[in-house]
């Protein structure tokens, strides 16, 4: 089951934080990453989260809220939804969520005839 939380901001809108097994794993059962959501409320931040792909989220409860630093995170970029590996490393960047659910793919060399 996914941990998360949310965090009501002071003009009305939500930040929502769920960590979830990592869907380009296929399998889902991969390293864990966090993913950041800010929109109007809840609902909307997981029908964000849907619409992107992620088809069987589900937030229950608030056990694990966003930090700060999360919410600075995803209020600053334009999209306003974000992932990274689990807050374990912190070093490591906040990456747009196309980059979780579409990783590049190694290009294939085209062969030209001789």
């Amino acid at each position: 089951m996914a941990g998360g939380g949310f965090c009501k901001l002071p003009n009305g809108s939500v930040v929502v934080a769920i960590t979830l097994a990592s869907p380009a794993d296929g399998a889902g059962s991969g390293t864990p990453v966090r993913v950041l959501v800010h929109a109007a409320n809840r609902a909307r931040a997981l029908t964000r989260l849907r619409n992107a792909g992620l088809r069987a989220v589900y937030l229950r409860g608030n056990a694990e809220p966003p930090t700060p630093d999360e919410i600075t995170a995803v209020l600053h970029h334009p999209d306003g939804l974000l992932w990274r590996a689990r807050p374990e490393r912190a070093q490591e960047l906040w990456h747009p969520i196309r980059a979780l659910l579409h990783p590049a793919r190694p290009a294939i060399p085209v062969r030209r005839p001789a």
